[in-house]
């Protein structure tokens, strides 16, 4: 039996990892931050928001992490390029990618400009992909792996009748993203692989626990499709992340794995 059997703890062991998440000031990327932060990654923190990301890189210094920071959006090549020279220039290389930057913007196709259609794709494919490219020659040179998590969506998989036409199709495009890249890069031992929540507990998703009849409406919509029969909690993401950020996941590239209490499978 292998010493990694003799303890499995350890293959979800990342101390000592340079862990880069963007989109650190929103709901994923905070989380996702605090979570590789606590499990003793050394982390390099972007997001556009300069107030909340340095909320975010405190709560991880808290915990003893080792925090830069890089005030800029994966709107450009420039972007992702300061984000990884950051990364190689305070901690000497890259391990492990979280894409957490991203946006939505529900209109109803008939209403729906193709400057929005085009905001919303940039903003959660185009800068995924932007940032995956940028990541992957830092860590093909290095020659040690790594690990890449996208952001994706049970509705990638699922229509919405809300006006979500581009951000369904976006998140399908991050699980083609996501399939492409674990084929491309698996010969150099790089995974990449999407988490797909549905309804999570969030600052912008809190009024849909509220006990008011707006929320009461909508969670019982949503809990009548959740064989769980609750909403997601941040904590129900916290697991998924570590697990595809450490040595667990080895064997586990190209997949989309659906947090979403069953919503998924019925």
């Amino acid at each position: 039996m292998s010493e990694l059997l003799r303890n499995p703890a350890a293959l979800f062991d990342i101390r000592g990892k340079v862990a880069i998440v963007t989109g650190a000031s929103g709901a994923f990327g905070s989380l996702a931050a605090r979570v590789l932060a606590a499990a003793g990654a050394r982390m390099v923190l972007a997001a556009g928001n300069a107030e909340e990301l340095e909320r975010t890189a405190a709560a991880c210094r808290e915990v003893g992490a080792e925090v830069a920071t890089v005030c800029r959006r994966p709107n450009a090549e420039a972007d992702c390029e300061a984000i990884m020279d950051t990364a190689a220039g305070r901690f000497g290389g890259v391990d492990i990618l979280a894409v957490g930057s991203g946006l939505n913007d529900p209109c109803p196709i008939v209403d729906m400009s193709p400057q929005r259609f085009e905001s919303v794709m940039s903003g959660n494919v185009t800068g995924a992909w932007l940032l995956c490219r940028a990541f992957g020659r830092r860590a093909i040179a290095q020659g040690r792996g790594g690990k890449v998590i996208l952001m994706s969506s049970a509705r990638g998989k699922l229509g919405h009748p809300a006006g979500y036409s581009a951000y369904c199709a976006s998140k399908a495009a991050t699980d083609g993203l996501t399939h492409a890249l674990g084929c491309e890069w698996g010969k150099y031992g790089i995974t990449v692989n999407a988490i797909a929540p549905t309804v999570f507990r969030s600052a912008l998703t809190a009024w849909m626990f509220e006990d008011t009849e707006k929320g009461r409406a909508t969670r019982e919509g949503m809990l009548a499709r959740i064989p769980l029969g609750r909403l997601g909690e941040p904590e129900d993401l916290a697991g998924p992340l570590l697990f595809l950020a450490s040595r667990a996941s080895d064997f586990h590239t190209g997949h989309t794995l659906y947090a979403d209490g069953g919503y998924t499978a019925g």
